[in-house]
């Protein structure tokens, strides 16, 4: 291999020995095209070849490595055909079975030959066991010297076997070293001073040395020493394109006073003081020359929408238009339902582009866009469509951001792209992100919190109560709506289906309807139309009906103060984000407000943890703490749909306590380091690097 490229960054797999065009794609299924992609493919576990077991001493349940001469050598026809080898070393024999092998196999074998083989001590019918073993013939000169080092287990894919992926790994380990690998850490660094450098770190964790075990401080060690390099790389791609970010030009949008005041008088209530101040400091972000990059994050009703709509009021003000993004056309419908009710008295024409918008009300909507007569846009995905065009957009208010891909809100951001300026981005979410998370997946964002909820909030009292107690949730159901009160009742399903949804929360509403004959109870899931929906949800809104049967679609986006009690059915088969999203509906007007969490036993115990979570907190923040505790960061960062911060070694959960020196790590690296961090970036981020721009 002396005619290889020197650095395994840029040196393909396809330059090792024993890789064709077939091995190649399958080892693209793995993600691994370069040789340091093979050097990051860390292993699972490990198996001990370092010690050779005596055959007397064998229990059935362990795993040994063991070496013995062929004793016998028999093809058993019985029940399934199987070939079977006996071998033996002076302290007791071992029968090793196949039951599928070749008649070369079967040739190679010889009375007297010796023979090493790993894997699962089993009972069998003629003594202990091992169905087929890892094996091979060795030399005399060979026996009793076991491995070295312990043997990985790697992740595979299928047509890989782990000895084709450990020779490989071997080869690429002969490039680990300092002149071929370059350590992206200076060892100046104080963050780096003290770790294991990346070739150690390599070595020992694809050849661990006799003696460790995977919960070793070496071992430990050597991961951490990655997952902070991995870290590392994240953050420096996300804050390299903040820089980037604040060398372009935004228009200058500056609030008319009047207006704005006009606007805080029209408002049925008063903003606190932490929307004041998130306020004050977007109002800040859109007054300087570059393109404003903010996440707002507030608990589920604490009043993110009105905070955006008085950034949307700066743009308006300035004659630059505003596109809000929401996730499902019911938030859509409801944001542009408050948009208009806050700005129609000011002149302000607002669009709805949904995915149903057709015909000519679609037609009129894009015209007004392009014309420049409507000044705010409101969507879903429809919004990105080729045939939307704006006439000046200046802001991107996006909600619930990590709902949506990469490519769409990359598609969004550059229609506003013109004469050299880009426009403002807003980013809400009710999500709260834990700061583990904000410090990594929103290093390129200014952050804003709403940490105070609106005057007249009422903390939900949240029990959590099995299903043979159903029948004494629908009696109570009775004595609510006799208080004046309205009720929620959510059906989930593991399927994902629409329609199995739908289907299931009819037959519910049909159940309730016939139990509760004094009690008017109406229906509302994803596959109405959506006049249906919003006819059902205005009806709810104003009193017109007690008891509302529905689907997960109420999640987000519905406002009804009267509405204090939600049962939701199956609960164990919600995350705690969606869990506590559904329940942030009730609690929003005067008096008292309960959630009840309906299972079905037995509980297992993360979704044992999970209900207990839920009804001991109602805090977004905590919850979303435990939540990642539980579930790791994927769900909550949007990786599904972005390819964002899928770590190959890295673990939010067990690594967090890094997260401080990455981030003063990011800063030195930065100033005083430039060479190295494209390194970093190219080697852990790879083409994902492109991602961190939504």
């Amino acid at each position: 291999m002396t005619d290889l490229p020197s650095t395994p960054d840029s040196l393909p797999i396809a330059s090792l020995k024993g890789v064709g065009l077939q091995t190649l794609r399958r080892l693209e299924k793995l993600g691994l095209a370069t040789v340091t992609d093979l050097l990051f493919h860390l292993p699972l576990r490990y198996e001990d070849r370092t010690r050779i077991a005596a055959l007397g001493s064998l229990k059935a349940g362990d795993q040994a490595l063991v070496e013995g001469r062929v004793e016998l050598i028999e093809v058993l026809p019985k029940g399934r055909r199987s070939l079977v080898l006996r071998i033996g070393d002076g302290t007791g024999f071992l029968n090793l079975r196949f039951f599928h092998f070749t008649a070369e196999q079967r040739r190679q074998f010889e009375r007297g030959r010796l023979l090493r083989a790993f894997g699962e001590i089993r009972e069998g019918y003629y003594g202990l066991e091992i169905t087929h073993p890892d094996y091979r013939l060795i030399a005399e000169d060979e026996a009793g010297r076991p491995e070295a080092t312990l043997t990985p287990v790697y992740p595979l894919t299928e047509g890989i076997h782990q000895k084709a992926l450990r020779r490989l790994v071997t080869q690429a380990l002969a490039y680990a070293d300092p002149e071929h690998l370059p350590d992206g850490l200076p060892i100046s660094l104080p963050a780096a001073s003290g770790r294991l450098r990346l070739w150690e770190a390599l070595k020992l964790l694809h050849q661990p040395p006799a003696g460790c075990s995977e919960a070793s401080p070496e071992l430990a060690a050597a991961r951490r020493r990655l997952a902070f390099e991995e870290l590392l790389a994240h953050h420096l791609s996300l804050s390299r394109f903040r820089a980037r970010m604040q060398t372009r030009r935004a228009p200058i949008l500056h609030i008319d006073p009047t207006a704005a005041e006009r606007f805080r008088q029209s408002l049925p209530f008063s903003l606190t003081a932490a929307q004041q101040r998130v306020i004050g400091e977007i109002e800040a972000d859109l007054a300087a020359p570059r393109p404003m990059m903010r996440l707002v994050q507030g608990d589920v009703g604490s009043g993110k929408t009105v905070v955006a709509a008085f950034a949307a009021l700066a743009a308006l003000t300035s004659n630059h238009q505003v596109a809000v993004m929401a996730p499902t056309e019911l938030l859509a419908e409801q944001h542009a339902r408050s948009f208009r009710q806050w700005l129609d008295p000011l002149g302000v024409q607002v669009a709805l582009l949904s995915g149903r918008a057709k015909g000519e009300s679609r037609k009129s909507a894009l015209a007004a866009l392009s014309d420049g007569f409507a000044g705010v846009a409101v969507g879903t995905h429809a919004l990105f469509q080729e045939q939307v065009a704006f006439h000046r957009l200046g802001l991107v208010v996006i909600d619930e951001q990590h709902r949506f891909g990469v490519h769409q809100r990359l598609a969004l951001r550059e229609k506003g792209a013109r004469d050299g300026l880009y426009p403002h981005q807003l980013i809400m979410t009710a999500t709260p992100i834990p700061r583990t998370l904000a410090m990594l997946g929103y290093a390129d964002l200014d952050l804003s919190v709403i940490d105070e909820r609106p005057p007249g909030r009422t903390p939900v009292n949240t029990v959590v109560v099995p299903t043979a107690r159903r029948a004494e949730i629908v009696a109570r159901i009775a004595d609510w709506v006799g208080k004046g009160r309205q009720v929620y009742w959510v059906c989930t399903l593991i399927e994902e289906s629409e329609l199995l949804q739908a289907e299931a929360a009819e037959k519910t509403a049909q159940i309730l309807a016939e139990a509760l004959p004094g009690v008017r109870t109406a229906l509302i899931h994803g596959r109405q139309k959506p006049a249906d929906k919003e006819a059902t949800m205005l009806a709810f809104k104003a009193g017109g009906i007690d008891l509302l049967v529905a689907t997960t679609v109420i999640e987000v986006g519905v406002d009804v103060p009267n509405a204090s009690l939600m049962v939701i059915e199956n609960a164990e088969r919600l995350g705690l984000a969606q869990l506590h999203q559904l329940r942030g509906r009730v609690g929003r007007g005067p008096g008292e407000a309960h959630c009840v969490l309906l299972y079905q036993p037995p509980l297992t115990q993360t979704a044992r943890e999970r209900l207990g979570i839920l009804r001991d907190s109602d805090d977004g923040f905590v919850i979303a703490e435990k939540d990642l505790d539980i579930r790791g960061p994927g769900e909550l960062l949007g990786t599904r749909q972005t390819g964002q911060v899928q770590f190959r070694v890295a673990d939010l959960t067990r690594d967090r306590d890094l997260l401080d020196a990455v981030h003063g790590t990011a800063e030195l690296m930065l100033r005083d380091y430039p060479e190295r961090v494209e390194l970093l970036i190219k080697r852990w981020v790879g083409n994902s690097a492109q991602y961190v721009q939504a």
